[in-house]
């Protein structure tokens, strides 16, 4: 279990020109977990292909290794597990049926 009001830092890749992307998830990650957040840090890299979330040293998504870039409902399914599991997501908690 991760501390309480955790910050998550979301690196991402200056050459890709992905902030517009970091930002985003950020803007929506602070308003589903407003309450249960101390903040979120956005990391410019250098490194090539970079979009990576991280709680602590706890790698929540890596674009690199996890194939792309994830969906907001299931980044903030990981989240919610990571640091609040009794949290409700209302509407992203429902699984889509096909």
């Amino acid at each position: 279990m991760v501390s309480l009001n955790p910050i998550i830092e979301i690196e991402y890749c200056i050459g890709c020109r992905w902030l517009t992307r970091a930002s985003w998830v950020a803007q929506e990650l602070l308003i589903t977990f407003e309450s249960d957040l101390h903040g979120i840090t956005l990391i410019p890299s250098s490194e090539s292909g970079t979009f990576r979330l991280k709680i602590g040293s706890n790698i929540i998504w890596d674009r690199k290794t996890m194939g792309g870039f994830p969906e907001l409902k299931e980044l903030k399914q990981l989240i919610r597990d990571s640091i609040v599991p009794e949290k409700d997501l209302g509407h992203s908690d429902f699984k889509e049926e096909n």
